[in-house]
């Protein structure tokens, strides 16, 4: 229905009453962030690996239930399991059986299928808070690098510069070798974590730092902002009203892909032997161990493998996912 409206009595303007319908429907707006999940649900790939993500992290999380019901304590020995001729584990396949599900280690006789849910937990904690460290320091350093530009731009890039050349590896290897047992309240594995998220999460930064310096180049010169100056806004609420709100999508992005690196970075670390203390495990100091033994075990090499490998694939599968669906140019 419409409503007439005259106009010096010569003209008639229809105004519509409600909205249009199509196909008995009406046209209903959609936000950003609805646009966004309508993509992602699309692609089944991204949603795969985000259901791995979560069982990951749920198997983390209640690691100690999990072994409780279908496994064993994963410090617990059970030298009852290896053969004492061979020095390898009984049974096939490095001993899986109903009771030991992926085997056990051929040194101790160790669950392996605790282990590497125990592993997760220092993998996954490590790659997160190291991805919230660098996250936040790239945020701050590229949104100050991209919008005053000039002399700040020109220091915070030399510094991303000289961190991107930096050996990382090697100064965590030295930075662990002089680190005391106990700091800061934390002692043993404690401060090995806090050594690796610190180092992992301070040397990532620049990567994050240089997308965000580039959007906030861009975002500076576009209309809103110089609306905001022109009505007497400040630098800071410049930053965090209108510049930092229009980073949430890269930000997003990129948190998700940084933190596989970070899992990869962490077991490289506890493979050179700077992770976490045995008997603490850890994905990569297994596949450390199990170099010694894989020819006659090769098992104990290809589960913790399997592991790294699923983690990492499902978090790039997603964070791929999540920057098509971000994409305000997609489809």
């Amino acid at each position: 229905m419409t409503a007439p409206l005259h106009d010096s009595g010569t003209a008639t303007i229809e105004v519509p009453e409600q909205l249009p319908e199509v196909q008995g429907k009406k046209i209903e707006g959609r936000s950003p962030g609805r646009i966004a999940w309508d993509r992602l649900k699309r692609d089944k790939v991204a949603l795969g690996g985000a259901v791995v993500v979560l069982l990951l992290i749920l198997a983390a999380v209640f690691a100690p239930v999990l072994t409780h019901f279908f496994g064993h304590p994963p410090d617990e020995f059970h030298q009852d399991m290896i053969n004492p001729d061979l020095g390898t584990p009984k049974g096939a396949f490095g001993g899986m059986s109903k009771d030991f599900l992926l085997g056990v280690d051929p040194t101790f006789g160790r669950d392996v299928f605790s282990r590497i849910l125990y592993g997760a937990r220092i993998s996954l904690v490590v790659a997160f808070l190291a991805a919230m460290v660098s996250v936040g320091i790239g945020v701050l350093m590229g949104t100050a690098a991209g919008y005053f530009g000039g002399w700040v731009d020109a220091v915070i890039s030399r510094v991303m510069d000289l961190l991107l050349a930096f050996p990382q590896l090697l100064f965590a290897i030295a930075l662990v070798s002089v680190m005391p047992d106990n700091l800061l309240g934390l002692s043993g594995t404690g401060v090995r974590m806090a050594v690796l998220i610190m180092v992992i999460g301070f040397f990532g930064w620049p990567y994050i730092g240089r997308i965000v310096r580039g959007q906030a180049l861009s975002l500076r010169e576009r209309e809103f902002i110089d609306a905001a100056k022109s009505l007497g806004a400040g630098s800071i609420h410049i930053v965090l009203r209108e510049l930092l709100p229009n980073l949430v999508a890269p930000i997003l992005v990129y948190a998700t892909l940084i933190i596989p690196t970070n899992i990869l970075t962490e077991a490289a670390l506890s493979f050179l032997g700077a992770g976490v203390k045995p008997p603490t495990p850890s994905w990569g100091q297994m596949l450390s161990e199990a170099v010694h033994i894989y020819q006659a075990d090769p098992t104990y090499m290809v589960v913790p493998g399997l592991a790294i490998f699923i983690t990492v694939l499902a978090f790039n599968l997603f964070g791929d996912g999540l920057r098509d669906a971000l994409d305000p140019k997609g489809n």
